[in-house]
């Protein structure tokens, strides 16, 4: 039992508490909303448990720095926030300190400063804790510090609260341990959950778990919930043909934009591309992706505050908790596929400036890559035993070496080990994870309920784009506003007449966006190492691959996932038939056209003139790689690339006798490896590769296995070098 500080007289916490919020703020003219002080009065004074459900900018976190003053002023012990991102930690210690607050934080980027933290936490000298959820389940951290830290807590905040719930846009399995957490706290601590971004069922959801009793919540968690409109917002959805007119768009609109803000892309290859056409374009940009080292991300976050750049094009990686009071525009290049997340990213924009323009220009590829997030779901209940089966309940298993034992991604891999750790099935150890043994039941209905949640989110984006009526009024319809009258509209979207966007770009304008896109040629890096555990497959193969037997650079026309190419790319590749078949086509008089054109630009094809004045290839030859899903395919492409070299196709890399049935694709690296590696024999007659450089052609590469292994067989041999080229880079 933890002892409660001395409650004092309402008039006087309320004083304090308006004192510590003009220090959070550094201004005297504010004051408390009547919600942030019942939530302030209500963790202090009643040790309580608290839900607040509040729009972006309304200011939840006054609500845990101010209550977490108070709280130290009155003896109590540190506040422990969980809070999903780095730049979130970063605004919130700069916000506490200005509060006189001593915060700290532990995530992936500060492991040096670990020790330090945690003896700073024992000498009483941090007064709020930060921590990412996957904290949580870090063996050291979960087993020695956060039990102490718990037992002592002043208060524990869950920020981002909906990261809780099945239901919610942003689901993180390491925030489903935060119920266990809540759970075991001694009482008398107070809780407290903040979320911008949650409907009835989120919040109902997120309350239960909150709930001491783990039933009805009505006695035990305050939920404080307010209305969604933001008067600064003006809500446009702009409806253009295709990529380079939306590119377009960009180019002329941007700059006569109030500001700076943000434009979302669905893809880290979007964002790069659109930053580098708007770069070409004039325009002060850079790409912010979760591919972004994380140093530069925090240099790109304050040129971004400090408006030295006109706009981040990111992906959703800048989200949740991203803090520019003048934001003044949030551009989407592509529709996320829930109301829920797009409400969240719009809220960055116009927190602290009266007028912030929101514009979403929808594209034909929006749903293809909706569904592809939504095939990394939980996985099916067969995959799930295997995985149980494979892990050992003794000495714990490393990530890489189970991977060699399931057919699963490791990012899928390891989302799922998270979820069963938290149902209780594994447990995360010292040098990787352990099978506990328990009864581990597949909760099929539950899965197939919030697949279907997500289906129907994805139909209300739709309806979105479509609506005729307020597009304010259609989010907080769909997000369960409580404040929401029938007839409200806000005045201020491209439906209620409050906001005129730029025009339709011009056909030069067009044109000119289309020339950037219609750049082809992305480099196909060659796999270097082998995964580990390939002994447990049966194959034999371990350690670096040898320089004499790996291939070199290659070449694709662009990637799938991108703009530009990867439409008909992604047309070319996923198109099926009536009865849902791949459909087998020769190459595509466009993409021949292309795939010309990365073979001149490559240097390394080239050498020299011929005595005609042609230029001199470096390649003798070309093989192909056989397809058992697309023959006419890849029959067409690397005959056709070989007459236009002027060289022989000398073979192919084909399945062996009894093996044409392909591999999945939705394995991961080390399983799709052994496919690969059993499945394909040369198909040349003997001599016929000695000391040639060989161009090694290929429809699509996805894990980089197909080409690796083939020029392997190559270069084994007697290829002096295998350069490969390929269509497509999934």
């Amino acid at each position: 039992m933890v002892p409660s500080p001395a409650a004092p007289a309402a008039s006087s916490l309320r004083t304090d508490a308006e004192a510590a919020l003009r220090r959070l703020v550094g201004r005297d003219d504010v004051a408390l909303r009547e919600d942030q002080w019942s939530a302030i009065d209500a963790l202090v004074s009643r040790s309580a448990r608290a839900l607040v459900v509040q729009r972006t900018g309304w200011g939840k976190s006054a609500v845990y720095f101010v209550a977490t003053r108070l709280l130290r002023d009155r003896g109590a012990g540190p506040t422990v926030i969980v809070s999903p991102l780095l730049a979130l930690m970063r605004d919130q210690i700069a916000a506490a300190a200005r509060a006189g607050i001593r915060a700290v934080t532990v995530n992936s980027a500060n492991v040096t400063e670990w020790d330090g933290v945690h003896a700073a936490i024992a000498a009483g000298e941090v007064d709020v804790l930060l921590c990412s959820p996957e904290r949580l389940n870090n063996p050291q951290f979960r087993d020695q510090v956060l039990p102490r830290l718990a037992a002592d807590a002043g208060l524990v905040v869950i920020d981002e609260a909906h990261c809780i719930s099945d239901w919610g846009h942003d689901f993180r399995p390491d925030y489903r341990r935060i119920r266990t957490l809540l759970a075991d706290l001694p009482s008398g601590i107070p809780v407290l959950a903040t979320t911008a971004t949650a409907n009835a069922r989120v919040t109902a959801d997120v309350a239960e778990q909150l709930s001491v009793t783990g039933g009805s919540t009505e006695a035990d968690v305050l939920v404080l919930r307010g209305a969604l409109d933001r008067e600064s917002l003006h809500l446009a959805v702009l409806d253009l043909p295709d990529p380079a007119a939306r590119v377009a768009w960009l180019a002329s609109s941007l700059g006569a934009m109030d500001g700076s803000g943000i434009v979302y892309c669905l893809t880290v290859s979007a964002a790069e591309e659109v930053a580098s056409q708007l770069r070409a374009a004039g325009l002060e940009v850079a790409a912010y992706t979760g591919q972004t080292d994380p140093a530069e991300r925090e240099r790109l976050e304050g040129d971004l505050k400090d408006n030295r750049v006109k706009a981040l094009i990111a992906t959703s990686a800048l989200g949740m908790g991203f803090d520019k009071p003048d934001l003044a525009f949030v551009v989407h290049l592509g529709a996320p596929s829930s109301p829920i997340a797009y409400y969240q990213q719009v809220g960055r924009a116009g927190r602290g400036v009266d007028r912030a323009v929101v514009v979403l220009l929808p594209g034909r590829e929006d749903r293809a890559i909706w569904e592809w997030f939504g095939s990394q779901a939980f996985p099916p209940e067969d995959t799930v035993r295997e995985t149980l089966a494979a892990l050992p309940t003794d000495s714990p298993m490393s990530v890489p070496a189970l991977e060699a034992r399931v057919d699963l991604r490791r990012s899928r891999l390891e989302s799922m080990l998270k979820v069963l750790d938290v149902d209780g099935a594994v447990r995360r150890v010292p040098g990787g994870w352990l099978a506990t043994g328990e009864p581990w039941g597949y909760d099929r209905d539950r899965y197939a309920r919030v697949a279907a949640a997500r289906r129907a989110e994805e139909r209300t984006m739709l309806d979105y784009q479509a609506s005729s009526g307020c597009r304010m009024a259609f989010l907080r319809h769909v997000l369960d506003d409580p404040e929401l009258d029938p007839d409200w509209s806000c005045g201020r979207c491209d439906r209620c007449g409050g906001v005129t966007l730029p025009s339709a770009p011009t056909a030069e304008e067009v044109a000119s966006a289309q020339a950037g896109l219609d750049r082809v040629g992305v480099e196909v890096t060659a796999r270097r190492q082998w995964p580990t555990g390939m002994d447990a497959l049966g194959v034999d193969l371990r350690g670096r691959i040898a320089p004499g037997e790996q291939a070199s650079p290659g070449r694709a026309i662009a990637r799938l996932d991108g703009l530009g190419w990867s439409g008909a790319l992604r047309d070319l590749f996923e198109s099926r038939d009536a009865d849902g078949a791949l459909l087998d086509v020769e190459t595509p008089v466009p993409l021949r056209g292309a795939a010309v054109r990365v073979l001149e630009d490559w240097d390394a094809l080239w050498d020299g003139v011929e005595p005609d004045g042609s230029a001199r290839t470096t390649v003798d030859a070309v093989v192909g790689v056989r397809s058992a899903t697309r023959p006419s395919l890849a029959g067409h492409l690397a005959p056709g690339l070989a007459r236009w070299l002027g060289v022989p196709i000398v073979g192919w890399v084909a399945p062996g006798r009894g093996r044409q049935r392909p591999d999945r694709h939705d394995v991961n690296s080390a399983v799709r490896l052994a496919g690969v590696a059993r499945r394909l024999e040369l198909d040349i007659p003997a001599g016929d590769l000695d000391g040639a450089r060989v161009l090694l052609v290929d429809d699509l590469t996805d894990s980089g296995w197909t080409l690796t292994v083939a020029a392997r067989m190559l270069r084994r041999a007697g290829a002096a070098s295998v350069l490969p080229f390929v269509l497509g880079v999934r």
